[in-house]
């Protein structure tokens, strides 16, 4: 795609901050948003709001000034003619209303033979490493685990779309208290199953996969690190099978039992040690973190010498970095909001920009069947699986619904929803008006490209549908930027709208050719981004419902 309209406009807005001597005085960031309301343009900026206090005017003052001193600038080749009409309005914001010949352009770049319009290289190649899940290998995903793998997925899979050089990594937590309780758990059942009367332990692992493990080897004898060590590799070939059928694979599995076996946990506290950031108190040895303004210091070796749950996390992500990647992103659930002051603090005691690590909290989720929510304890097994949600609902409409709320936001599952073939149902309802499209442009001839004019779309359903397809690569931008892919499903929700409401109202295949094929053109490009956007969620395209 040519040069995009949001970042010319914005280079044009400083242009004229500057020809207005006031660029010295504003060197914060200037960006673009999409209008809720139609009736306020197609973009818009505040920057006249925000520059209210600095130049001690009110802001209609100053978007009048800027409206004037951006004008000329319009005129330059790559934008002369895209804006049809500039106003200040509200409490001092500068819309833009594009002209329709822009959007007609715009869908000329869409449909063109061998177009890489759709995939912008934002990303310029850099190295991001997403790692999510990373689930403790002690039983099967539960749906929080579920949500996490969803979002990780599909996040980096727009990175991906958006240039960045991305990967994807579980953190394997093979060792330590929790996998030692697994092997107990498994012995206990052993004991159980060859007629002892037990008395299992609230904290014990109770699953029916626990009873599973103690049968396949409860004739062998096997000492209890061996025990754990086969419920560990049992559970993990459950894991990495649940997350293949859920669509989710990953480029690396990092094991940190390997991790501490290489001894760089140890390194990576001495190199800490020459900086000066850790010191010894009450026997234990403790990491200066407040300096990089964590609430206090932390603990990263014990007073018996063992390591803290920090220590082999600050040595990971070290190593991370040390691998050739430039922004790691995390995928943590809620419980672990009040670790990332502490792992931002060892990112920069490692002169690692603070930003370059990127911390996504994702809430749980809960699963609601016939109106009642289902309740889950991980220990007693007592909760919903990935594998049961999937089992019901398939694999499209679990991925859809785990990604349709903001990360920050509790999730609502609804089982029953999920499986309906309704219009209620968003992800039938994007994946219809993708079928419908198919259907319709197996019967209509294949327009003659050159032929087309596009200017024949002039209807008011016609223009909003060019819009909202316009709109794709911004909602991805945002995706990236705020690292989470929830808007991807509003906006094809929204896109499927926009052609189901064209379509009621005005007919494809007429008798006017030009008209036809200018209108197969609009379809097809709803399908392209339809299909892209589906691509992006890992959702399947049917060509037919």
């Amino acid at each position: 795609m040519k040069e995009d309209i949001q970042d010319l406009l914005v280079a044009a807005i400083k242009k004229s901050l500057e020809d207005l001597k006031i660029d010295k005085v504003f060197n914060e960031e200037i960006y673009l948003d999409l209008p809720a309301d139609a009736r306020f343009g197609d973009l818009s900026t505040n920057i006249a709001l925000r520059l209210k206090k600095t130049l001690n005017k009110s802001p209609h003052e100053i978007a009048d000034a800027v409206i004037e001193a951006i004008k000329p600038h319009l005129e330059e080749p790559q934008l002369k003619g895209c804006i049809k009409d500039i106003k200040a309005q509200g409490q001092g914001f500068i819309n833009f209303y594009l002209d329709e010949k822009y959007f007609h352009r715009y869908l000329e770049e869409i449909i063109m033979p061998g177009t890489e319009s759709m995939r912008p290289n934002i990303g310029l190649g850099k190295r991001v490493l997403v790692e999510y899940v990373s689930a403790n290998p002690t039983g099967p995903l539960s749906v929080a685990h579920a949500r996490q793998a969803a979002v990780g997925d599909t996040l980096a899979n727009i990175l991906s779309f958006l240039g960045f050089d991305t990967k994807r990594e579980y953190y394997l937590n093979d060792e330590g208290n929790q996998i030692n309780i697994l092997g107990e758990s498994v012995a206990l059942r052993i004991r159980e199953l060859n007629g002892e009367k037990i008395e299992f332990p609230e904290n014990y692992y109770q699953g029916e996969y626990i009873y599973t493990i103690a049968q396949q080897i409860k004739d062998k004898k096997l000492e209890p690190e061996d025990i754990s060590k086969y419920a560990v590799d049992y559970i993990l070939s459950i894991i990495k099978k649940e997350l293949d059928d859920f669509g989710v694979k990953f480029d690396y599995w990092y094991s940190q039992k390997g991790l501490r076996e290489s001894g760089k946990i140890e390194e990576a506290l001495n190199l800490l040690k020459e900086k000066g950031f850790l010191y010894e108190k009450e026997g234990a040895l403790w990491f200066k973190s407040t300096i990089f303004k964590d609430d206090k210091d932390r603990v990263v070796v014990k007073s018996d010498k063992s390591f803290t749950y920090l220590a082999p996390d600050i040595a990971y992500h070290e190593e991370k970095y040390r691998r050739g990647f430039k922004w790691l992103i995390n995928l943590w659930g809620p419980d672990h909001h009040g670790y990332i002051s502490r792992l931002k603090a060892a990112v920069q005691a490692f002169n690692h920009e603070s930003d370059s690590l990127s911390i996504v909290i994702v809430q749980l989720a809960s699963i609601f069947r016939e109106g009642k929510s289902v309740e889950m304890s991980t220990r007693k097994g007592q909760y919903i699986t990935l594998r049961e949600v999937l089992d019901e609902v398939g694999k499209d409409a679990s991925r859809f619904f785990f990604l349709m709320r903001r990360t920050s936001s509790h999730l609502d599952f609804d089982l029953g929803l999920a499986k309906k073939q309704t219009p209620e149902n968003p992800i039938f309802y994007i994946q219809y008006a993708y079928a419908r499209i198919s259907s319709i442009l197996r019967q209509g001839s294949k327009p003659v490209r050159k032929q087309s004019d596009l200017s024949v779309l002039n209807e008011k359903e016609e223009i909003e549908l060019i819009k909202k397809l316009w709109q794709f690569l911004y909602i991805l931008k945002i995706c990236s930027s705020i690292q989470d892919p929830y808007m991807l499903t509003v906006y094809l929700q929204q896109l499927a709208e926009a052609f189901h409401k064209f379509y009621d109202l005005h007919r494809v295949l007429g008798e006017d050719d030009a008209l036809t094929h200018g209108r197969l053109e609009l379809i097809e490009a709803v399908k392209i981004v339809i299909s892209t956007g589906l691509d992006l969620l890992g959702i399947s395209k049917p060509e037919k419902m």
